[in-house]
């Protein structure tokens, strides 16, 4: 059954603005987020301008903002870990662990799609 609550554009604003707090959170307490957002937007204007295509483009910039959808997801694990408890736990380590290599295989996805298209343009 539905949560009763807003419907439509009331909704919506709503949920743009938990995004907006989420985005904040993951600013001011993630010095990993605030790196990452830091490196993307540095490549940001090399993707626009290298990129040959849309489709370059699309994986290029889709990469960036996957590993900033994956940190801010892991962030989040991070915080309901850390809330339930500040104790050492198998579980808990473990789901840390498992965001943690969830960012660094997003990392690795930026940097091999960078590469396929990038490689055959720096060796022409």
């Amino acid at each position: 059954m539905a949560k009763p609550g807003k419907k439509g554009f009331s909704r919506l604003f709503d949920a743009l603005g938990y995004s907006w707090l989420g985005y904040k959170a993951g600013f001011k307490n993630e010095a990993a987020f605030r790196e990452e957002l830091f490196v993307g937007i540095i490549l940001l204007p090399v993707a626009i301008i290298f990129s040959e295509s849309n489709i370059e483009l699309a994986l290029l910039l889709g990469s960036l903002f996957l590993v900033l959808m994956v940190e801010l997801l892991n962030s989040g694990i991070e915080a309901i870990v850390d809330r339930v408890s500040d104790e050492h736990h198998e579980l808990s380590g473990r789901a840390k662990d498992l965001g943690a290599a969830a960012v660094m295989t997003s990392l690795i996805n930026v940097i091999v799609i960078w590469a396929i298209i990038f490689v055959p343009k720096i060796g022409s």
